[in-house]
């Protein structure tokens, strides 16, 4: 029996499963991945819930957070020849270019990023983070650490490089088996 998921507060924990009656028999693999599916639902919302929390005083959404992230990451993300184009940001976020160019908006005008043309292609941008989108990515990144030790605080660090290891494995077994996305085709914008 698996657990629906909930953005309820009061429910913070998952309610509990019967155990299986003498008609159902021991619990299948199919309801174990379900359970874990729901559970990652319920944690994945929890965790961005009190993310979005901690970062609203500093005018960040999760989004944002994870777009300056991920620019920060990225190979010379200083130099404005070698700074991720728009269109890379979206594929990496894993969201629509249109979407990516709504964050940048954000971002610009709080004054974290700058658009800069690209010169190999005039009509691709890239984007370059400033000082203060810098000092952003370090307020994020003290964010991040505390909401992930509230929420996984009372796992042990064995458990936690487990959870870690299985989700991995899921993910590299998901990216191999599904098709890559759709690229542009030729001469669209960047």
């Amino acid at each position: 029996m698996t657990t629906t998921p909930t953005d309820d507060a009061a429910s913070s924990s998952p309610a509990p499963s019967p155990g299986p009656s003498a008609d159902e028999g021991a619990a299948t693999p199919q309801d174990t991945a379900a359970e874990l599916a729901d559970a990652m639902t319920r944690a994945i919302k929890r965790i961005r819930r009190l993310t979005s929390e901690r970062l609203e005083p500093y005018g960040i959404t999760p989004a944002q957070g994870r777009a300056l992230r991920t620019l920060a990451h990225a190979p010379g993300c200083e130099l404005p020849d070698r700074a991720m184009r728009l269109s890379d940001l979206a594929d990496r976020l894993h969201i629509a270019p249109r979407s990516a160019t709504t964050v940048v908006d954000a971002l610009e005008e709080a004054g974290l990023v700058e658009r800069t043309p690209d010169p190999a292609d005039r009509r691709a941008v890239r984007i370059v983070l400033t000082p203060a989108g810098h000092s952003a990515v370090e307020r994020i990144g003290l964010v991040r650490y505390e909401v992930a030790q509230e929420y996984f605080g009372p796992v042990s660090p064995a458990e936690q490089d487990a959870l870690l290891r299985a989700l991995r494995s899921a993910e590299a077994g998901y990216a191999a088996a599904t098709p890559p996305r759709r690229q542009a085709p030729p001469g669209a914008a960047r």
